[in-house]
């Protein structure tokens, strides 16, 4: 049964930074893409940022070049790295995975599998 886990949400000021991580479980993971979607209070789920097995990322416009994520070497663990946050980047934070997507996969539907979330809070 595959199992993610994230971590490392909390409280910021606009400006800071702070790194979530998600640990997979239940299965061997080094094929499967892993992604990191966000939901904002009364918003729809939407994609963050994506990585394949062979480490390619994808990253949502309004993330791209503040934040940054990667694979650990055991290819069961992905990070997320957010600086610059913003209040806009208030949401709680999912970690998703499937075999059968694209690291270019941005439809939530998409992912089979979900962790429960953290929650990230930037202050203005």
């Amino acid at each position: 049964q595959v199992q993610l886990v994230e971590s490392g949400g909390g409280l910021v000021q606009a400006g800071g930074s702070l790194r979530l991580s998600c640990a997979a479980s239940g299965s061997t993971f080094s094929n499967y893409v892993m992604a990191w979607f966000r939901q904002a209070p009364g918003k729809e789920r939407e994609f963050v940022a994506a990585i394949s097995w062979s480490s390619n990322t994808y990253y949502a416009g309004s993330v791209k070049g503040r934040f940054t994520i990667s694979r650990g070497n055991a290819k069961n663990t992905v990070y997320l790295q957010m600086n610059s946050l913003e209040p806009e980047d208030t949401a709680v934070y999912y970690c998703a995975t499937d075999l059968y997507v694209r690291h270019t996969t941005t439809t939530p539907s998409s992912y089979d599998y979900w962790g429960q979330g953290t929650q990230v809070t930037v202050s203005s």
